[in-house]
């Protein structure tokens, strides 16, 4: 199975975050500009928190609150999970399914975010790897 480091090689490089005080509004706008449902939330180079569409539908959407007016930091996640590059998908996998979370930060050595990967990234590449097996045997039927 692929090491968090060899995904996060192929994927694109940077992490969008946030700060605690910046609103939800603009959290969502930099959310849709990039097509991403999650953001991590930094503070003085420090994660404090995940924000994310279902953060937004429970805490901002269902409870009435204005997303002009409402800081991340009154809604964000903010016990955060992290994992390491030396992981692997499948053990990644294992702790989303366990903590039924759908996001994940990944430190470098030095304990700096280096990576944000979501279940999608998961899922994408066990059905990557799965396929690649699949192929592999067909070849060896089929010889």
């Amino acid at each position: 199975m692929k090491s968090l480091k060899l995904l996060l090689d192929e994927k694109r490089h940077g992490v969008l975050s946030v700060g605690p005080e910046d609103t939800v509004l603009h959290a969502l706008q930099l959310m849709a500009e990039h097509d991403i449902g999650a953001l991590l939330v930094m503070e003085e180079g420090k994660p404090v928190g995940i924000f994310s569409e279902r953060e937004y539908a429970r805490k901002v959407v269902l409870q009435g609150k204005s997303s002009k007016d409402t800081p991340v930091s009154q809604v964000m996640r903010d016990k955060v999970c992290f994992v390491t590059l030396s992981q692997t998908v499948e053990e990644c996998m294992a702790i989303m399914t366990d903590r039924r979370i759908r996001h994940l930060p990944v430190l470098g050595e030095e304990g700096e975010v280096v990576g944000f990967v979501s279940i999608g990234d998961m899922v994408k590449e066990t059905i990557s790897e799965q396929k690649f097996v699949i192929e592999q045997l067909e070849h060896y039927i089929t010889r």
